[in-house]
């Protein structure tokens, strides 16, 4: 089976061929180099209005990175068209394998940021013989995509905690996570251990959504209490086992001083 027919099945694009496949060495480094161009009367689509119009020119050509195949590096060629669009002028044309200025093809993003779930990285970086930066944007994207498509409506029980991630100085973080039964996720992450980072995460989870809350379990951090209770008051604030055994003991341990 041809590498064109294999691309044709698992990444198909409507308005556009797949042409010569070649294999080149550079810097000691094999790359397969696959060339695309429009189908024979497709027009461009316009990348801010998504709207099809007549060429006006050509692009020099660009590489885009796609999924390695048996450890070779594969990139896709292209010589992006201008459109010209009746509304919003001469416009680069929008093309379904890369979004934006990328150099990433989409795919190929997706199955680092899926990898980097397993993986630190930089192994994946190193796996794939691509840059940490790659890495990076990918997982960044795929943050992107989840925080725009995610459902908080029927979140009813969260958890609020805060991690310090430099001990000097004592910087903090604070963790909104869900734990309703069945979906337990890391929901926010703010600045610091504050009232006022508590309270950035209840604006943006917005006053209907705070309302429907059942349960918010915290520890026993005065600023954290405080605003649960002003944001959140119809919610019951569940203190950790953890916490509250720890304040016992240390009050055991006063008495027994006072005793001996």
């Amino acid at each position: 089976m041809l590498l064109k027919s294999i691309l044709n099945r698992v990444q198909f694009h409507s308005g556009f061929v797949y042409g010569s496949v070649r294999m080149v060495e550079k810097s000691a480094r094999l790359l397969l180099e696959i060339e695309i161009r429009p189908r024979k009367g497709s027009r461009p689509v316009c990348s801010v209005c998504g709207i099809p119009g007549p060429g006006y020119d050509s692009l020099p050509v660009r590489r885009f990175e796609f999924v390695p195949l048996w450890g070779i590096a594969v990139f896709f060629l292209y010589a992006m068209r201008r459109v010209e669009c009746p509304r919003c002028g001469i416009k680069v044309e929008m093309v379904p394998w890369v979004e934006g200025k990328n150099h990433l093809t989409t795919t190929y993003a997706w199955f680092l940021a899926k990898l980097a779930k397993r993986l630190s990285w930089k192994e994946v970086a190193d796996a794939f013989q691509t840059s940490w930066d790659n890495v990076f944007r990918s997982v960044k994207m795929a943050v992107a995509w989840g925080l725009a498509n995610r459902d908080l409506n029927n979140v009813t029980a969260i958890g609020i905690d805060e991690i310090c991630w430099k001990k000097k100085g004592s910087k903090f973080l604070t963790l909104v996570y869900q734990i309703d039964a069945g979906c337990k996720r890391l929901l926010w992450i703010g600045q610091d251990r504050t009232g006022n980072t508590l309270k950035d995460f209840f604006h943006e989870f917005g006053p209907k959504r705070s309302a429907k809350l059942r349960f918010v379990c915290t520890d026993m951090w005065k600023p954290y209490l405080r605003i649960v209770a002003e944001m959140a008051d119809k919610a019951l604030n569940i203190l950790d086992r953890f916490h509250i055994m720890t304040h016992m003991n240390k009050a055991i341990d006063k008495v027994r001083a006072t005793e001996v």
